[in-house]
């Protein structure tokens, strides 16, 4: 095998290794309020895989957890509004991070 021969077979790997990356999913999350009460939040990925399992907490502006959760089976989770202000976090790990503030929460 000559050098060539080798360093084009790395640039090769190389190249298929940087392409998958590019095939990365970014985290998408969408809250919208059922009613005066309640508020159903949905999450999965732009390459359309759901999130079943994954942490989508309800924080208050003071940084406590005021509903801990987790998505269900269907990659939803419905919870009462708190009377405090709040955001929800949708946490799939490191670089996989959606806040959504309460003022972007759709009316029903």
């Amino acid at each position: 095998m000559t050098l060539r021969t080798y360093l084009n077979g790395l640039a090769l790997l190389l190249c298929a290794g940087a392409s998958s990356n590019a095939l990365a999913h970014n985290p998408m999350c969408e809250c919208k309020a059922i009613d005066a009460e309640q508020i159903q939040c949905t999450g999965g990925f732009s390459d359309g895989s759901g999130a079943p399992g994954v942490t989508l907490d309800v924080i208050g502006y003071d940084e406590t957890i005021l509903v801990p959760g987790k998505l269900g089976a269907d990659s939803t989770l419905t919870f009462k509004k708190p009377n405090a202000e709040f955001y929800v976090l949708f946490d799939a790990g490191p670089g996989h991070v959606v806040e959504i503030d309460q003022a972007d929460i759709e009316a029903p």
